[in-house]
Order: C-alpha cells, then sequence, then structure tokens
C-alpha cells in the first residue's frame, strides 16, 4: 500500500472509522488553510452499479455546513452530462475548494467491495470510454463489480447490496469526519426560541 493510497474492505465493522480517520487528516489541513470540503458525489441512479456516487450524496444531503457542501444525489446526480457544469459551478461558487470526489469503480474480485483512497483525481467515466475530466483533489472509490468486457453490462447488473454496503459505510465514514473535524450543524439564535 503506497503512502497516498488507502484500501478499506467495507464488509469490516470499522470500515466506516478507518475512512473518517483518513478524511479527518486531509479535512483538518485544508480548513485550516481556508478551503472549502466539497463531496462531489458521481454517478447516475439509472444503473445499479453508477449509483454508488447518488446514494452517498442522498445520505448526506443534510450535511451541508458553512464551508461543507455535497453535489449530487437521486434527485439532482451529477452524471456525464452535467459534470462539467458542475465543477464550474463548484469553482464560481466556493472559496478555493477543496473537492473530495466520490464514484464507483469496477476492478479484480478480490477488491469487489472495498474502498480507495488516494491522493489524486478520478476518471469519471473510464469503464464506459467516456472523456470526461479528471476531478477531484482526494478521490474514495467503491469497487462495485468486476472489471472486464461488456463493462455496460456489468454496471447495469451489479448487486445492490454490495453498492448499499458502500454507500452506507462511506457515507458514515464522511459524516463522521466532518462530526470529528467540524462539528456539528451551527444553530442560530433564531431557531433555539422555536
Amino acid at each position: 500500500m503506497a503512502k497516498n493510497k488507502a484500501v478499506i474492505d467495507s464488509t469490516e465493522p470499522k470500515s466506516p472509522f478507518q475512512l473518517r480517520d483518513i478524511l479527518c487528516e486531509h479535512i483538518k489541513t485544508e480548513t485550516r488553510l481556508g478551503k472549502d470540503i466539497i463531496f462531489l458525489c458521481i454517478g447516475t441512479d439509472r444503473s445499479t452499479g453508477d449509483s454508488l456516487g447518488p446514494l452517498v450524496g442522498e445520505k448526506l444531503k443534510f450535511l451541508s455546513r458553512e464551508n461543507v457542501s455535497v453535489y449530487g444525489n437521486l434527485q439532482y446526480p451529477v452524471h456525464a452530462r452535467n459534470l462539467i457544469e458542475t465543477i464550474e459551478k463548484i469553482h464560481s461558487t466556493h472559496n478555493n475548494p477543496y473537492i473530495i470526489a466520490i464514484d464507483a469503480s469496477l476492478g479484480s474480485l478480490h477488491n469487489v467491495g472495498k474502498i480507495f483512497v488516494e491522493d489524486k483525481p478520478l476518471t469519471p467515466g473510464a469503464a464506459m470510454n467516456k472523456d470526461l475530466p479528471k476531478i477531484g483533489d482526494l478521490s474514495v472509490t467503491g469497487i462495485v463489480n468486476i472489471s472486464g468486457s461488456l463493462e455496460f453490462m456489468v454496471l447495469q447488473n451489479t448487486r445492490l447490496y454490495t453498492v448499499m454496503l458502500l454507500a452506507d459505510v462511506i457515507s458514515r465514514g464522511i459524516y463522521h469526519s466532518i462530526l470529528k473535524t467540524i462539528g456539528g450543524k451551527k444553530i442560530s439564535s433564531d431557531q433555539l426560541s422555536l
């Protein structure tokens, strides 16, 4: 395992906390530099295997804080057709954004169900031979099925159980990393009187 790459087994009970600890190191450093933390959840709800990103985003819709934003969920997925537009929106809306990109990936049989965290951008749509820009300062990829031939069919025939397990671990890891580094949602004095 290289220094800039971590592999987490989603079937391990401590996997959300392993992800939390890795993310905390990055988030603490970047927030000290005054950067906004962006979780960019890539994928589509039209394909089981490619629905990891939108499912993670759906589970984290409530997570927005002053310097934390989540892009991509089941209602508003970020996919091949709107990725460039979304990246432009992030850069025009946020102060020096630190983008953590989340996406599904295909890999070897022994890596199915594993989460890879790497200090590099990810290349969305690679399995489908789509020419999309690399995105993210940090990438979190969940291996949903095996790579090989007919990858479109492989994504369509991916077990929802595997995708849901990965989405649960990733969303919990992200949630706990934000609680640990940035804290709970700030409540204004107006809300206290309600």
